[in-house]
Formats: C-alpha cells, structure tokens, sequence
C-alpha cells in the first residue's frame, strides 16, 4: 500500500497501463475498438453496465485522489476521474448517441487513436515511475 502522497502517482501508473494495453490491442487487432462501440451502441444492457462502471470508478478516482494544486499530477488525475464520472453519466443519460458520436470518431482514425492511446499510457508509466 502506497502513502498518500504517492496516489495519484499509483493512478497513474494503472491508468498508463490500461491506455497500453489498450492501444497494443487495438493495433494488434485493428477496428475493435470501432467493433467493441458498435457493440456497445446496439446492446441496451451492456451500455447501462459501461454506463455505471466507468461513473463508479471516475468517482472513485475523483474522491480517493488528493487535490494538491501544487502537484500537477494530482490536479491532472483529479480532473481525469472527474471527466471519467461524467462520461458515465452522459453514457446512462445518453447512451446511443453518445456511443455513436464516439463510434463515428473512432471508426475513421482507429490507427491515430491506438497509436495516441500509446504514447499517453507510456508518459502515464513514466511519470508514475519517476516520482516513486
């Protein structure tokens, strides 16, 4: 267990991970992420449940992560989880159209997005790394 001063640095470090895991995926296997949003918008169910999972950890991430307006990672996480929560929100809320928007951005550069994806969970790892 990390001290908490170290949290947002350990957010980081997750989030970095799941930005690089998700971008190698993407381009090991290019259009999933299109296939998975199609998915998504067509499936009732599952959209409530993403809905809700990405709502509870933005909001999780928000409130666990200490505000410290002289840290910039923290503020930077900080605003991550708050953005997170409110997508959650906007995917109940507004589900299909909210997910075809996306599927329509993702579907015509899936490559730029993968290859983002990347570099931001790359920058995440190092920077989580370098203040441990």
């Amino acid at each position: 267990m990390g001290h908490s001063a170290d949290i947002s640095s350990w957010i980081a470090l997750f989030m970095g991970l799941y930005a690089l895991g998700a971008a190698v995926g993407e381009i090991r296997s290019p259009g999933s992420w299109a296939a998975m949003l199609d998915g998504f918008e067509r499936n009732e169910a599952l959209r409530f449940l993403t809905g809700i999972v990405v709502l509870a950890l933005g909001a999780t991430i928000y409130l666990v992560n200490p505000w410290d307006t002289s840290d910039w990672l923290s503020v930077i996480i900080t605003i991550m989880g708050g953005g997170m929560a409110l997508e959650g929100v906007l995917i109940l809320a507004f589900g299909r159209p909210f997910l075809h928007f996306a599927s329509k951005l993702f579907g015509k550069i899936d490559t730029v997005w993968a290859l983002l994806s990347l570099v931001i969970g790359i920058v995440l790892i190092c920077v989580a790394l370098l203040r441990f």
